[in-house]
């Protein structure tokens, strides 16, 4: 009991470097999984007698790629970081979670509980329920991955052996369903530009600026055969628009006033 008084004594914070130490040790545990199955196939190649020099071309070329999605997930771990700490969203954004599942969820919750992006969570309860929330949310692909895919994708061959287009159709459906679920987090609070408040719009700007960007990306790559820049529109496209979310505020709050 008195141990239990003095856990609870003691001041939680996110930052901890305690949480540091057990987000280390995960990290460190998949990084050795991907060297120990890298130095595995490496070993595998030359028993096979496959050209050396391109193994070690496709690795270096691999490595030199990763470098864009990192920056991309960079970006996602500082935005969490606001609120969650660095900790929890480094783990979050280099073990399991995805850039725009994270952001939106930790917002949903946050929103939820009537906390901000931009505060520091330093009410143990509040930090454990988001985690929840996040980690249950995100855990049913593992579950359901391995269980259902098989069986979809045997569906989706029978139907494009029978009918091509609905198939295409199918697909190219699901891909909008998905991107409408995160659309709705963006126009979501377009409604209160009715009552004066320009602020809704905010985030549908920075969508357009950031949209905007990414064709830039796709026309420079296309037409001038700049091809290197594909692997960076994303973190590009992201950068600009978090550049731009500063202007186009001060911009909404000067016309609402």
């Amino acid at each position: 009991m008195k141990v239990f008084n003095m856990l609870s004594a003691i001041d939680f914070s996110s930052n901890s470097i305690i949480l540091y130490v057990i987000v280390a040790l995960i990290i460190l545990v998949v990084l050795g999984q991907s060297i120990y199955f890298l130095i595995r196939a490496y070993k595998r190649a030359k028993e096979k007698g496959m050209d050396m020099s391109k193994i070690k071309k496709t690795i270096s070329s691999a490595a030199i790629f990763t470098i864009a999605p990192a920056v991309s997930i960079l970006i996602g771990v500082l935005v969490l970081s606001k609120s969650l700490g660095v900790p929890f969203s480094w783990l979050r954004l280099s073990v399991i979670g995805s850039l725009s599942y994270e952001t939106t969820a930790a917002a949903s919750a946050l929103d939820a509980l009537g906390k901000s992006m931009s505060e520091l969570i330093s009410d143990p309860n509040v930090f454990v329920t988001i985690a929840w929330i996040m980690t249950i949310g995100i855990i049913l692909s593992l579950v359901l991955t391995p269980i259902l895919t098989k069986k979809i994708q045997g569906g989706l061959k029978n139907m494009e052996t029978k009918d091509k287009k609905w198939t295409e159709i199918l697909n190219n459906a699901m891909f909008v369903g998905m991107i409408s679920a995160f659309l709705g987090f963006v126009f979501g609070d377009v409604h209160l530009v009715f009552g004066g408040d320009t602020s809704g719009l905010t985030p549908v700007c920075v969508m357009a600026v950031s949209a905007i960007t990414m064709c830039i990306c796709g026309l420079l790559s296309s037409k001038f055969k700049i091809k290197w820049i594909t692997d960076y529109a994303v973190p590009f496209s992201l950068i600009v628009g978090m550049i731009s979310a500063i202007p186009i505020t001060s911009l909404l709050g000067a016309w609402a006033g």
